[in-house]
């Protein structure tokens, strides 16, 4: 499509000439001969040609051009150029060849062989180059290699205007800095601003950084790129993707926006958000507006929103590193088998521990546990063991059509897992139990209330197997003879209608009620 436009513009501008030329015909448009050290003709080889040898000098309208020998067809205003040919343009513009074509009625040079074309800072090689002095044009089109400053580019065909300073690459184009290399077919390149348009599929590769693209800009000079149409930034395991992301390789420092995606496949999470940064240099990433990070270190994946994420890497340079992922305000969690809420949360890659902040509950299946805070430790991607820690509230619910629920209240809990079950719970200081005992088909008969210092509970395939407590007392009620203020433990809340329902619903935020019973 591009050289589809870039055909019809050369076409329509061929067609705009003629006008452009006879408004030249008004001046003098005739190339002058200057010096030759020998002038002679030839009838038989060449009658139309006045053949130039030693020194030759010729000068039209601005421009002056130098060669070995030459032949000057003074009748169409034209000559071919032999040996070190040399046309400069002001002090600016210098075309150097072996051989060149010179047309003084249409402007034209069409060099040839070993082409040198300097323009202030830019310089461009190729070996077959026209250049249209009229809308300052140079064409390559048999592969051409352009070095602007530091930057060198090379392409199979292109072109370069003098007086804008834009220029075009198509075809296995290559971009090289000293900072990164650039590989494309089609590329739009401002010498002014030393900055490249990207205009189809790209991959610029950075030290360990790689960008994909397909629309953007790259400021060469200050080594900085601004990205559209899902452009992807990867490093080391890492990857950031977003409908526009902005890049800075010297800062390491990158930014995406809108249905952002970030990806560490190394640790196998990631956060997706409306806005994101990642520091290349420091290990720090940032993800908030609709932001979710998921864990998939698991069979099951986890869904987790905050209002925003934060991941800080702590000793990256060392074999000690660590990171801390940072979720604060509104946190909510769901995957298959556990569910959870809490206002902020930190989990540290150093000991493995997710704490949980503020009002946290935590779910599995039929069961409620609440505290001040909850520390759970990881083990080989599975939880380990948890710790609850003051305020402590578990609760059980015997069937999801009953009002019946197994409770136990405690300064302190404990729990034990092999495998990711649970096989031990621990409560301890100011231990309240109220349990019901069953039989049959889960059948409740009675209800056990016990206060003790503390209480140990061993269970395989998440069934009671034996409970152990040290001296206790209280009393066991037929189901209708409990009391009121025994039936439910003080503090006692069932936060079901909190609890997320699945991996959509971690974005509904939904406050406690002030009163439960």
């Amino acid at each position: 499509m591009v050289g589809f436009v870039s055909a019809f513009a050369q076409q329509k501008q061929q067609r705009r000439r003629p006008a452009a030329r006879k408004t030249a015909k008004a001046k003098d448009t005739r190339v002058y001969l200057v010096h030759a050290d020998v002038l002679h003709y030839d009838q038989l080889k060449n009658p139309d040609a006045t053949i130039l040898n030693g020194k030759v000098h010729f000068t039209h309208q601005g421009a002056r051009l130098y060669c070995d020998s030459a032949y000057f067809y003074e009748a169409s205003n034209s000559f071919e150029a032999f040996g070190h040919v040399k046309m400069y343009q002001g002090d600016t513009l210098s075309l150097l060849s072996d051989y060149a074509y010179y047309d003084g009625n249409e402007q034209m040079a069409r060099a040839r062989y070993n082409v040198v074309l300097k323009h202030k800072k830019t310089t461009l090689y190729t070996d077959s180059l026209d250049y249209d002095r009229l809308y300052d044009n140079a064409y390559f089109f048999e592969g051409g290699k352009m070095i602007d400053g530091k930057t060198t580019l090379t392409s199979d065909w292109g072109e370069y205007n003098t007086k804008s300073k834009m220029s075009v690459f198509n075809y296995d184009v290559k971009m090289k800095s000293p900072k990164f290399f650039l590989t494309t077919d089609t590329l739009y390149y401002d010498t002014r601003l030393s900055m490249a348009h990207i205009v189809g599929p790209s991959n610029i590769t950075s030290g360990e950084s790689h960008i994909y693209s397909e629309q953007g800009y790259y400021d060469t000079k200050n080594d900085r790129a601004r990205l559209m149409n899902r452009s992807v930034l990867s490093n080391q395991g890492k990857m950031m993707v977003g409908d526009s992301v902005y890049y800075d390789s010297k800062q390491g420092f990158s930014q995406a926006f809108r249905n952002v995606v970030y990806v560490d496949s190394v640790n196998k999470n990631k956060l997706t958000g409306n806005y994101g940064e990642y520091y290349e240099n420091t290990g720090f990433a940032l993800c908030t507006d609709s932001a979710v990070a998921i864990d998939y270190s698991q069979g099951d994946s986890l869904f987790m929103h905050a209002d925003t994420f934060k991941v800080v890497t702590y000793n990256i340079e060392t074999d000690s590193v660590y990171r801390k992922i940072f979720a604060f305000h509104h946190v909510r969690a769901f995957r298959n088998d556990v569910q959870a809420v809490c206002d902020s949360l930190i989990y540290n890659s150093l000991d493995s521990c997710m704490t949980l902040y503020h009002d946290p509950i935590v779910w599995n299946n039929n069961q409620q546990l609440v505290g001040d805070r909850i520390e759970v430790f990881m083990k080989d991607s599975l939880i380990d063991h948890a710790h609850v820690i003051d305020n402590c509230f578990s609760i059980q619910q015997l069937r999801s059509d009953t009002t019946l629920y197994n409770q136990v209240s405690s300064k302190e809990m404990f729990a034990y897992f092999i495998d990711g079950a649970i096989h031990e719970a621990q409560a301890k200081g100011n231990v309240l139990i109220g349990y019901y005992f069953e039989e049959g088909d889960s059948v409740a008969i009675i209800y056990n209330y016990q206060e003790t210092s503390e209480l140990r509970m061993f269970l395989k395939d998440r069934k009671l197997q034996k409970v152990w407590t040290p001296k206790s007392s209280g009393t066991m009620y037929p189901l209708n003879q409990i009391p009121n203020d025994r039936k439910h433990l003080p503090g006692f809340a069932w936060y079901n209608y909190v609890r997320p329902m699945n991996r959509y619903d971690i974005f509904n935020w939904r406050e406690k009620k002030s009163v439960e019973n």
